[in-house]
């Protein structure tokens, strides 16, 4: 009698299964689906238009196999996640809202979800593709979002924007329009990582964010590629910017970093620009055909510098400042375009140390009235002078160990043909509202 009995009891205490079920493209039978969902369903979205918002608060999939849309109808947000482990896959996401205060985004990642997949999707003119607030251990990969360009570029939203978000992962997504690719605030141990970053304000916009990685990115034509502010202890390696207009790489405030193996190149008004920034170890980077290769300032002078190439570039670095900054480490230091070097031992170091900016140099920057006087005997005699006498050089960069042949940084064929097909709307002469200062508001 009792073995019969056990069976029942067994049989009722088991988890019923995890169902598929497709859900047509018809009005209101997405809503249906997700209400009568188990835990673990997966709804199949059959081809065509399926109306949102959807709120997901248990552990569902939504897959359109790419052929499926969910429309919000200019509604808030199109779909909010607030419950753990939903995976959205393979939809097509269009029609939020357009209130900044509400954050109205394609895909809304919220407190209390764990664990959200958002892979292969594609967001289309929403005012934010994903805005992950809260979540955590979230993962987006392999999106294409595409922003709205119906408004000036600093009234838009963001590609991705981040806020308390640890654990959250962002891997090889295409990012394009809008304000900023991603935007992260106050949200720590993230990774962002293998991205592709067009035409946007800022590629990467990073404040207040710790022990996070960022990797492999690529930023084309933006007005800044990567500004990072008010964080430490970050990876920032192996990024390319490419034609971004004013700044490739800027650290704001920025200490316990290492930047390493980034490539710059392509015109920005200065390849990395470091501002109240310390600790940093700034190594085999190439800075390559900006107006200024380095600039850096505002207490910024303990930081490592070496293994970087400079070239190419209209004034290598631009420093003010009375006290002698060493940029080598251990024996090496960087390499110099415009540095006529010998090597006699064959070592690849070069014999002698280099200066990559003089006493003219000085007098341009904080005086740009006197590049009238470039070519005046006069200048000339102060540059003979302190080549002939070395005590005269103000106080500024030194290499006692600059390199004989630069760091090479490969750009794969395909993304030298999108730098190289790229026609921002500022290259053309409209700077939209985006003609702003880094430091100042964001």
């Amino acid at each position: 009698m009792w073995r019969p009995l056990l069976c029942l009891l067994l049989a009722l205490a088991a988890p019923v299964a995890a169902a598929e079920r497709l859900v047509p493209a018809e009005a209101g039978a997405l809503l249906s689906a997700i209400a009568g969902a188990a835990p673990g369903d997966v709804l199949i979205l059959a081809p065509g238009r399926h109306d949102g918002p959807v709120l997901l608060d248990r552990p569902v999939t939504l897959d359109g196999k790419g052929q499926a849309v969910i429309d919000g109808h200019g509604q808030g947000s199109v779909i909010r996640v607030t419950g753990d482990d939903v995976t959205l896959r393979g939809l097509e996401i269009v029609g939020s809202g357009s209130s900044h205060t509400d954050i109205d985004s394609g895909i809304r990642l919220l407190k209390g979800a764990e664990r959200p997949l958002v892979e292969g999707n594609r967001l289309i003119g929403n005012l934010v593709g994903v805005d992950v607030h809260g979540a955590t251990d979230a993962t987006l990969r392999g999106n294409t979002i595409v922003g709205r360009r119906d408004a000036h570029m600093n009234a838009r939203g963001n590609g991705v924007y981040v806020w308390m978000a640890p654990g959250l992962l962002v891997e090889g997504n295409d990012i394009r329009y809008g304000r900023d690719g991603i935007f992260v605030n106050v949200s720590h141990h993230n990774t962002f990582r293998n991205n592709l970053l067009r035409d946007l304000r800022f590629g990467v916009h990073y404040m207040y964010a710790n022990n996070n990685e960022v990797s492999g990115n690529v930023s084309i034509g933006n007005h800044l590629g990567f500004a990072l502010m008010s964080s430490h202890h970050l990876t920032v390696t192996d990024n390319l910017s490419l034609g971004d207009r004013s700044h490739g790489v800027m650290l704001n405030a920025v200490s316990n970093a290492e930047i390493a193996g980034n490539l710059v190149r392509g015109g920005a008004e200065k390849c990395t620009f470091i501002y109240n920034a310390q600790r940093n170890v700034i190594h085999d980077n190439r800075f390559e055909g900006c107006a200024i290769g380095i600039h850096f300032t505002a207490g910024s002078e303990k930081n490592t510098l070496t293994g970087n190439a400079f070239i190419g570039n209209r004034e290598q670095v631009k420093y003010v400042g009375s006290r002698d900054i060493e940029w080598s480490f251990e024996g090496q230091g960087n390499f110099w375009s415009d540095h006529p070097a010998f090597d006699l031992d064959g070592d690849g170091i070069a014999d002698g140390r280099f200066r990559p900016n003089d006493l003219m140099d000085h007098i341009l920057w904080s005086q740009p009235a006197a590049a009238l006087l470039i070519g005046s005997p006069a200048v000339q005699l102060i540059r003979w002078s302190q080549a002939n006498f070395p005590a005269t050089l103000p106080g500024g960069v030194r290499d006692s160990f600059p390199l004989m042949t630069p760091v090479t940084i490969a750009v794969p064929e395909h993304i030298a043909a999108m730098e190289a097909a790229s026609r921002p709307d500022w290259a053309n002469g409209a700077l939209d509202d985006a003609e702003l200062d880094p430091l100042g508001g964001h």
